[in-house]
């Protein structure tokens, strides 16, 4: 099958430059796509250029995965209201490590490999650049009228705030990079979400101009969900594939709780399942909704793909301690994000270790006497840490205090409650 009909058939083509690039796509390639450098960790937004690549790479085609050291250090005006905040070139650098440790998990960088992946970043090549080279070397090649004619340029000069000149030159950089690696590597194929179109347009046509070759852009779609929320957010907050930023559980989470309408069309998007086995998934969600096995198994490949059988391991544990199983194992801060919207209580260690679990417990407001705690304690209906406990005379131990701080507490199958330790002044 030609790469282009798996794109196609997964919701991962909306158009291309030329049609010529069906055929072209019938024997290797070199592609490239770029990647943001405004953060020390990819999104789930950035799935979908992640997926292209690794489609591409699994078929044979060389890729590059392309790290805007310079451009990030300008910003994208694409589908932005305003301009951002710039970022300097020490705090790019640090992004960029962030960033080569993401796509390692979905693409092979191993230059022992039979079709290592390439990673370069354009402040190499932008870094001793002068004004002077780029306006006679690639600003000659570019028509004011085609520049102010895109979208991106359109949008922003009709908003309050405009466009600065610094802006305005992004499509001229993003055009360059197009040139220098199809001189560098033969790279003939940028890959780009639908918001790209015109600075892929950009670089094809400089190509064509310098070089006299044909060469190629491949858009695919922003990814929406049902609701029409752009992917990759969770309540204003982007889910971040490293997990300081985005917990293994919050992560897992995210994919769990995908819409019917939503989750085979992000199975085709973001995993490497046959099509086959979406289709079985297909009909089991048609059949027993409630089940909820495609969810189940979206979640799982993609947190295994990002994380590791370990990450998944620590999830799915994680999602288990809602329903009273084990604590043991997981980090305070895993226990943390898991309830992170559950009541809780800050004590200092003082009023907690050594002290009458029913003190403690109506201490925390809890419970709003030491009387009702001590009858749901003879009722056998509190459980620290998800264990039962038993004597009604006991005691608060340091050994509930998980790595010292903080202690899950519940009464009956379902009111969790977070005790927290007040560090030491």
């Amino acid at each position: 099958m030609n790469i282009l009909d798996t794109f196609k058939d997964r919701h991962l083509f909306e158009d291309m430059t030329s049609p010529a690039l069906a055929s072209a796509l019938d024997k290797p390639i070199c592609a490239y796509a770029g990647f943001d450098p405004t953060n020390d960790s990819l999104q789930a937004g950035n799935f979908v250029t992640i997926m292209t690549l690794a489609h591409l790479q699994r078929a044979g085609h060389k890729v590059i995965a392309l790290v805007g050291g310079a451009t990030g250090l300008i910003g994208d005006p694409s589908g932005k209201s305003k301009e951002r905040n710039l970022l300097d070139a020490r705090q790019v650098e640090r992004n960029l490590e962030g960033i080569k440790e993401n796509l390692s998990r979905f693409i092979d960088f191993d230059p022992a490999s039979k079709n290592p992946a390439i990673m370069v970043n354009n402040y190499d090549w932008f870094k001793n650049f002068t004004f002077i080279d780029l306006l006679r070397d690639v600003g000659r090649y570019f028509r004011m009228g085609v520049m102010l004619s895109k979208d991106s340029v359109k949008k922003r000069m009709e908003s309050e705030d405009g466009m600065s000149f610094t802006e305005f030159c992004y499509q001229i950089l993003q055009g360059y990079d197009f040139l220098h690696l199809h001189r560098q590597y033969g790279c003939s194929l940028q890959l780009g979400g639908s918001d790209q179109w015109g600075n892929i347009t950009a670089g094809t046509e400089l190509v064509r101009r310098v070089c006299g070759a044909q060469v190629y852009g491949m858009t695919f779609p922003l990814v929406c969900d049902s609701t029409g929320k752009k992917f990759g957010k969770s309540e204003g907050n982007a889910i971040f594939l490293d997990a300081r930023k985005t917990s293994y559980y919050d992560f897992y989470q995210f994919f769990l709780r995908a819409h019917d309408a939503d989750v085979i069309r992000y199975l085709k998007i973001f995993t490497f399942l046959p099509m086959e086995r979406i289709a079985e998934l297909d009909t089991a969600l048609k059949q027993a909704p409630e089940r909820r096995e495609a969810q189940q198994a979206l979640a799982e490949d993609l947190t295994r793909a990002v994380h590791g059988d370990a990450g998944l391991a620590v999830a799915r544990q994680a999602t288990q301690v809602l329903f009273g199983g084990s604590v043991e194992g997981l980090a305070a801060s895993d226990l943390e994000n898991i309830f992170a919207n559950v009541a809780s209580a800050t004590l200092p260690a003082a009023e907690v270790a050594g002290q009458p679990l029913p003190d403690v417990l109506a201490a925390t407001g809890m419970f709003a006497s030491k009387g009702e705690a001590r009858r749901i304690l003879r009722q056998g209906g509190i459980y620290i840490n998800n264990r039962r406990v038993a004597e009604e005379s006991r005691t608060f131990s340091r050994d509930d205090l998980i790595e010292g701080r903080l202690t899950v507490l519940r009464s009956g199958k379902r009111n969790f409650f977070l005790l927290k330790i007040r560090p030491p002044a």
